[in-house]
């Protein structure tokens, strides 16, 4: 198996290069480009460009872009680097890179927090790229009287909930849990938490963008029209534009919410009431948010953490009522608002540490499910089990409840198709530390332990096709591995169809019409329709 692996990851390779050398300019004609296109950016930006380009021989260079990577495995040697980083200021510096990038033939990517599961935001496989680092553009404005706010994609989920909180104790916006995460590639993709039960995604609650379009053009969603606006709320943004801010909708929590976390340490406890949960999870009312979670620190544990929008009376009641068999307890419940909840669920003290941007030092592979039936009991034993095993020693995982109101908007209002029907979407995760990458013989262990429980799993998640979260991006579900494209839109339908659904094909138009000629693309992006008759 290991061997059949090497060759085939050496076909593969191979294969690039064949690709690289047949359809790329000269390593000399591609120097040349880029040489033009800084010089096109210097012309056009009216700054000191110091603060904003950055080639490899500049000092700042590495320490820009190793800051955001949050998965380090993609930080290692032999990982293609940008060949220069773009950090810019103002809109017009983003219009500017467009139109020199574009005159220049240079291929573009896009971060925002650096969070891409797969690192695509800062990582290209086949070809020379420039990173459009939008660490400067993180403004955040909030009306508190209308309840709405402007939320540029250079700021962190963390720092949003930071000015929330500053600002009021009974408003809040449905996000991530994760503080450093950015906001372009949240909102981008989907977007969920603690609160997507009552209020659905972070995407369902946005109501106008500023973008650049693949002209170097600036647009608001009237400019861009409903399509264009539509896409980039769940079809990943990066596939169509550079999104540069986001207008959302802030929403009403109680003053008094309730946190909770039980947990099972017992496999026959654990196993018994998870198979309980996954029967209630998506049928309770929808101010109750309860998360299962399977990991090992000295022994394997079950958890259940847990936010209900009300008072912990309220809860005890509903909980006796719904799910007795968690035996929640007073002394499992604190009672507080709703932003000292998120940093509850982060082990936070303070406030501050919502606005403090830090790299991680854990490396991480993960795959996701979406659960239709719950699964049996044996299946569950199953994957208790699994962590028995040395390389599950930092494993997550995290069962994440449905229901409520991601069931009550329809699967085509935005990309994010997966609404009604899913009962919880199950994600595997295995972690090890940023030194075990230095040999990647090291490594290979803990991806063969999330590949063996997703193939485990797959006679009990959804089918025809197995979906996934495209904010939980996963290539090993597909990639472009050429740039021929009359086969474009079959490679990328491969993988398409499973983030998308039915979504995937009005998503090929949009970019058809809004890209035509592919200028935002990478390993799975949204391709365009131009050899394609037939959708």
């Amino acid at each position: 198996m290991e061997i059949l692996r090497f060759l085939l990851s050496l076909f593969i390779y191979f294969l690039l290069l064949n690709l690289s050398l047949s359809h790329f300019p000269s390593i000399s004609a591609q120097r040349t480009n880029h040489e033009n296109f800084l010089k096109c950016l210097s012309h056009r930006i009216n700054e000191d460009d110091s603060r904003i380009i950055h080639t490899s021989k500049d000092p700042s260079y590495f320490s820009i872009l190793n800051s955001s990577i949050q998965n380090p495995r993609f930080s290692v040697l032999e990982t293609p680097k940008p060949v220069s980083i773009i950090t810019p200021v103002q809109a017009t510096d983003v219009q500017s890179t467009i139109k020199c990038a574009r005159l220049h033939g240079i291929h573009i990517r896009t971060r925002s927090g650096g969070h891409d599961y797969e690192g695509l935001s800062y990582m290209a496989k086949s070809r020379p790229f420039v990173v459009i680092d939008l660490r400067n553009l993180r403004s955040i404005t909030l009306d508190v009287d209308n309840r709405t706010g402007w939320v540029q994609s250079g700021a962190t989920i963390g720092e949003l909930y930071y000015e929330i909180g500053k600002l009021s104790k009974s408003l809040a916006f449905p996000a991530g849990l994760y503080p450093t995460v950015g906001i372009g590639g949240q909102f981008g993709g989907g977007g969920y938490g603690t609160l997507m039960r009552k209020y659905g995604l972070s995407a369902d609650n946005v109501i106008d963008a500023h973008i650049v379009d693949a002209n170097g053009s600036f647009l608001d969603r009237q400019g861009m029209g409903e399509d264009f606006f539509w896409a980039i709320r769940g079809g990943g943004g990066s596939s169509f534009s550079v999104v540069l801010s986001w207008k959302i909708r802030l929403l009403d929590v109680p003053s008094v919410v309730t946190v909770f976390k039980v947990v099972k340490t017992s496999e026959k406890e654990a196993v018994s009431i998870i198979n309980k949960w996954q029967y209630i999870t998506d049928k309770v009312p929808n101010e109750l948010f309860i998360r299962a979670m399977l990991q090992k620190e000295t022994e394997v544990y079950a958890s259940f953490p847990g936010l209900y929008l009300g008072p912990v009376s309220d809860l005890l009641a509903l909980m006796k009522d719904k799910f007795p068999e968690l035996g929640l307890e007073i002394g499992n419940c604190r009672e507080m608002s709703w932003i000292e909840s998120v940093l509850w669920f982060i082990k936070g003290e303070s406030m501050e540490i919502l606005a403090k941007r830090k790299r991680t030092s854990r490396s991480f592979k993960g795959k996701d499910d979406f659960i239709e039936e719950p699964i049996p009991k044996t299946a569950i034993q199953y994957i208790w089990k699994r962590f028995e095993a040395p390389e599950a020693q930092l494993a997550k995982i995290i069962l994440t409840p449905f229901g409520g109101k991601m069931s009550e908007i329809a699967d085509y209002e935005i990309p994010f198709p997966h609404r009604e029907g899913n009962l919880y979407e199950i994600q595997y995760l295995a972690y090890w530390s940023e030194e075990e990458d230095k040999n990647k013989t090291n490594t290979e262990k803990y991806l063969r332990w999330v590949e063996s429980v997703y193939e485990f799993m797959t006679p009990y998640v959804s089918k025809s096709p197995r979906r996934a979260y495209v904010n939980f991006r996963d290539i090993d579900l597909g990639m472009y591995l050429g740039l021929n494209m009359k086969t474009k839109y079959e490679e990328a339908k491969v993988w398409g169809v499973k983030y998308f659904k039915n979504n995937f094909d009005r998503l090929v138009r949009v970019k058809t019409n809004v890209d035509p000629m592919d200028f935002f693309c990478d390993e799975q992006s949204i391709p365009i329709m131009k050899y394609v008759n037939d959708i």
